[in-house]
């Protein structure tokens, strides 16, 4: 895969260097003697709680902060978090396989037109400042149609430096297939932290993001602005260097799993369930 210009060349020469000699052995891969594995965290969902999104934003950190478009907060936060260095994403309402009594702003559905796509994204994009990337909110249902996501992937590959992360809410989605036959930079989440909201339910789904990441070399998780995930996350993130892990953007973890012994370990990784 190709890695765009602009804000996804991140220093690329570098990166290739480092996966060159760090990775070029599969046993390096798997025991990161020499380099630590990297893990990215997404916080979905911002844009309506002022107290939290700020509290995401204030994490001495490089977590991405992805905001619903047309929210209360989200110009807020798109600018706090830019200022304070982390990615902004645009959290793409589509279409979930459930029934809604309230169709989200700026949604995109299953019977929406290629045009009338390209209108909602322009409107959606439009709506927050210094976007660099984009992940699906729901979509159960528009992420498992190739020519919606043919459409979608088309659109945000015409508008340049966006890469795309596929929050995998079904196995049957095709957004992070077909993303990468538009050449969009992407990936696709490993863990969700927060399903359950207990401390110790969050306390496993991290373990078990720090597994992958040890075994695969790096690793991408998603959370939400809750109370008990912000205070889970204020706590554990500064912990991370010293239990041997870095903590990196999206965009760099993206670049990192196209090196061609990355995208073999998370090929594996993920086909076993993960």
């Amino acid at each position: 895969m190709t890695v765009r210009t602009g804000a996804l060349r991140l220093g690329l020469s570098s990166l290739l260097l480092f996966c060159t000699t760090a990775w070029s052995d599969p046993a390096t891969l798997i025991e990161t003697s020499h380099y630590a594995p990297r893990i990215a965290i997404i916080i979905d969902d911002l844009g309506n709680l002022m107290k939290n999104g700020d509290r995401i934003v204030a994490l001495d950190a490089p977590v991405a902060c992805s905001i619903l478009p047309h929210t209360p907060y989200a110009v807020r936060i798109a600018k706090r978090a830019h200022a304070a260095g982390k990615e902004v994403m645009l959290h793409l309402p589509l279409q979930p396989m459930e029934e809604f009594e309230v169709v989200s702003a700026g949604m995109i559905q299953i019977d929406t037109t290629r045009s009338e796509m390209r209108r909602i994204l322009d409107f959606d994009l439009a709506s927050l400042p210094h976007v660099s990337g984009v992940n699906n909110h729901q979509g159960s249902l528009l992420t498992r149609h190739p020519g919606h996501m043919n459409w979608l992937m088309s659109e945000l590959s015409s508008r340049g430096d966006l890469f795309f992360v596929d929050s995998y809410t079904t196995k049957a989605s095709v957004a992070l297939r077909m993303a990468r036959e538009h050449d969009v930079p992407s990936t696709r989440r490993d863990v969700f932290l927060d399903h359950t909201q207990t401390t110790a339910a969050i306390d496993v789904q991290f373990r078990r993001l720090k597994d992958l990441a040890r075994s695969r070399g790096v690793a991408v998780g998603i959370g939400h602005p809750h109370t008990l995930t912000v205070e889970y996350l204020e706590r554990a993130l500064p912990k991370l260097r010293a239990e041997g892990f870095e903590l990196v953007s999206v965009s760099e973890a993206i670049a990192l799993e196209s090196q061609p012994i990355v995208q073999a370990a998370t090929f594996d990784a993920r086909s076993l369930g993960h």
